[in-house]
């Protein structure tokens, strides 16, 4: 029983061995044969730029080669007709061996980049095509590392790694070609001697795996660091957190610190090792040598030659921890950016979904549930109607799920049970694009891109004419305050917007949806954050922007929501109360009556 036991753990033994063992033999034909869509393209050029590389590598041998006849015809046999010659030769070698590495360095800078913005295309489509829930677990750093950085590093590992791998083994194998042609006796040794200082290199990729994936998760978030500096410098002033976030700082950067120095430790003392290896295939040519010159084996130049091309064979060996860490992160790019395109969002069009033409007839939550992380249930059986043309206010305590229902409609999230139906229908039986180009949406904080008013408020609709956004100016009170701008719509507004007021922002918003015009309004505590004065100003926009729409009010302010055909009271994701303003007063231990109470006592 125990002697079958331990012939089942060597065979596995055995399998993992030889699991590894081709995995490392064709991870470098894998991430190749992946990344081909993206240079097929400028396969001409990549080819082309490829080919640059072979007389590059080639050409390492001319001064070893040129040695022999040197050390045998100038320096042993004195003769001078070769000696006036032979520089001339090293320079026309040099500058071939310059200009070939010029055009291959050009061409594969040029076809990198080509690559590497295809890549980011690639990768920003798959972006803006990741459903609200993947934002929602992924930070801003670790967005910038996984859908930028790492496209460059995949990119240029990509040409670099295979411009090196080419350089490098047409440049060995005419150096091993030197070395045969000298004395095929010492290449022996010297090639068996390579082959023993390549081996570690498998010895040391797992551990280099694991900490470069760990070095990204903190690059990643020293970026994330950055960007809420950015955005929240005046909470940061305001609240003195500078210590406190200096402290993160020092954290972040301390783990990376301690990441780079397991990386030397791990990988670095492949070089001296191979070096060493190096030295003792030296010495052993230089024995060996010395006895086959001595013999009359091999002459002089023979030797000088065979030395002088095994060192320029060995001299990449003393380098090959950097290299090795480099060519094993790009690979690690390609393999992070492949498992992202091999994702799907989890929210999408159903195949054989409708276009919604129109809301025709009414909205209807039935029976829903929803939790954002699938468990804990925010909607607990929610089900009610909205009738086209109607405006419904969802009020109630903070925490009850009144801004979730907002982010249902449009499809932000999918429901865990029950039914929204529009028209009869259920949303996920039509197309996400139809759905959400009937819904316009204004939220509390209105996110504004960094460029004009102009493009902000024409992101909904492109095609629109020069009276229909003077219509929305007017109706959404932006009219004077364009007007008293320098450059009107084309005024700059920062990044996020931030050289508008709040009430600005709000206003840029409601006129970007009434442009999109679309029959279904979901206003999201649209004034909440705003002044009396300003929410008034805004709050007219806003009334302008409900005509003949159908308009849900998600609202903290009880004020705005006074004139609603109905108001549902949203209490621990359920429905505790619904009716008219006057209705719901009337019930006067209910939920609406004590926080009416609360704002206007």
């Amino acid at each position: 029983m125990r002697k079958k036991h331990r012939n089942k753990k060597d065979l596995k033994f055995k399998v993992k061995f030889l699991y590894r063992k081709y995995i490392l033999q064709n991870l470098f034909v894998l991430n190749y044969r992946r990344m081909y869509p993206f240079v097929k393209p400028y396969w001409i050029r990549a080819c082309l730029g490829v080919f640059l590389t072979i007389p590059v590598g080639a050409l390492d041998s001319a001064a070893a080669l040129l040695l022999k006849p040197f050390i045998d015809n100038v320096l042993v046999k004195k003769e001078v007709s070769f000696s006036v010659y032979l520089p001339f030769l090293v320079i026309a070698f040099t500058l071939l061996q310059g200009g070939f590495t010029y055009a291959a360095a050009y061409m594969n800078t040029w076809v990198g980049n080509k690559i590497a913005f295809a890549i980011k295309r690639v990768l920003y489509m798959k972006l803006i095509s990741m459903d609200t829930s993947f934002y929602d677990k992924s930070n801003s750093g670790l967005i910038l590392q996984r859908f930028s950085a790492d496209a460059d590093i995949a990119a240029s590992g990509l040409i670099s790694n295979l411009k090196m791998f080419i350089t490098k083994f047409f440049s060995s194998l005419s150096l091993i070609g030197v070395l045969i042609y000298n004395s095929w006796m010492l290449s022996i040794f010297a090639v068996a001697v390579l082959l023993v200082a390549v081996y570690p290199l498998s010895l040391v990729r797992k551990k280099i795996k694991n900490i470069t994936q760990k070095t990204v998760v903190g690059g990643a978030q020293l970026t994330t660091l950055y960007n809420e500096t950015y955005s929240g410098n005046k909470v940061i002033h305001s609240f003195t957190l500078e210590d406190f976030k200096t402290q993160n700082f020092d954290k972040i950067s301390d783990g990376i610190f301690h990441l780079s120095m397991k990386m030397v430790q791990s990988s670095n003392w492949l070089s001296p090792f191979m070096h060493f290896i190096g030295s003792v295939g030296v010495a052993i040519v230089l024995g060996l040598g010395s006895y086959l010159i001595l013999k009359g084996v091999i002459t002089s130049g023979n030797f000088v030659s065979f030395v002088a091309a095994l060192m320029m064979l060995y001299t990449p060996l003393r380098s090959i921890g950097g290299n090795f860490i480099a060519v094993n992160s790009s690979f690690l790019a390609m393999d992070r950016v492949f498992s992202i395109l091999n994702t799907n969002p989890s929210i999408s069009s159903k195949n054989g979904a409708v276009k919604l033409k129109v809301i025709e007839k009414n909205i209807e939550f039935k029976d829903v549930y929803f939790g954002y992380d699938g468990k804990t249930k925010i909607l607990k059986g929610l089900s009610f109607e909205i009738k086209v043309g109607q405006t419904v206010a969802i009020v109630g305590p903070s925490g009850g799920g009144k801004t979730t229902i907002s982010s249902l409609l449009p499809r932000l999230y999918d429901i865990q049970k029950g039914e929204i139906l529009i028209d009869g229908i259920d949303i996920r039986e039509y197309t996400i694009e139809s759905l959400r180009k009937n819904i316009s949406m204004v939220f509390q904080d209105n996110f504004l891109f960094s460029g004009t008013i102009r493009d902000n408020i024409l992101l909904s609709n492109l095609q629109v004419s020069q009276e229909e956004i003077a219509n929305a100016l007017n109706n959404s009170y932006l009219e004077k305050f364009v007007e008293s701008l320098p450059n009107k719509l084309d005024t700059e507004i920062g990044e996020r917007g931030i050289l508008l007021s709040g009430g600005q922002k709000q206003r840029v918003a409601i006129a970007r949806a009434f442009l999109k015009n679309a029959p279904l309004v979901i206003l999201d505590e649209a004034t909440s954050a705003l002044d009396n004065k300003a929410e008034q100003i805004v709050q007219d926009a806003l009334d302008n922007l409900m005509k003949s729409k159908t308009v849900i009010v998600i609202a903290h302010r009880l004020s705005t929501v006074q004139n609603a055909d109905k108001i549902i009271v949203i209490d621990d994701g359920k429905i505790a109360e619904q009716g008219t303003h006057k209705e719901l007063l009337m019930l006067s231990n209910g939920i609406y009556a004590s926080l009416y109470g609360r704002q206007f006592k």
